[in-house]
């Protein structure tokens, strides 16, 4: 983990920049486009990787072209709100198809599962056949996503 910005000079800065804004961009290109040889690029990247700055690369998914164009956040109270109670049941939400994200949040409620369905129908079968009958889950709330929009390029806080 990162302890602070003074870590990442300017050629790491840019490395994730261009790399959050096309993760199978060649390293030949991403050394041009950073004017630093291959070899450095290279070697960078794989300093990222190593500090656990670069935890991944992805392929992005449009899930309404999967059949499911419906997105929800759907957030869970649980009680007891214990370890022997949240792991299966974290374990049981990251299984199910329809979830994208799951995050254990403080406040009032204790998950919150980003979720894309087929349609409405599916969305109401999902909350009453799959969550609801969890005895663990007393309390289920559920947002309808109108559009999701992602901060393209994630850099260190300036605070």
């Amino acid at each position: 983990m990162i302890a602070h910005n003074a870590e990442l000079d300017s050629i790491d800065l840019a490395i994730l920049a261009e790399l959050q804004h096309d993760a199978r961009l060649p390293n030949k290109d991403l050394a041009d486009r950073l004017g630093v040889a291959p070899s450095t690029a290279l070697e960078r990247v794989r300093s990222l990787r190593r500090r656990g700055i670069i935890t991944g690369f992805r392929a992005g998914v449009d899930t309404a072209k999967l059949g499911r164009p419906l997105q929800a956040l759907l957030a869970l109270r649980v009680r007891p709100h214990t370890s022997q109670l949240v792991d299966p049941l974290r374990a049981f939400v990251l299984g199910l198809p329809e979830t994208i994200t799951l995050f254990h949040v403080a406040g009032t409620e204790d998950f919150l599962v980003h979720v894309a369905v087929a349609d409405a129908d599916h969305l109401h079968r999902l909350a009453l056949e799959k969550f609801l009958i969890r005895p663990e889950i007393v309390h289920l709330q559920t947002t309808l996503i109108f559009k999701t929009e992602h901060q393209p390029i994630q850099r260190p806080s300036e605070m």
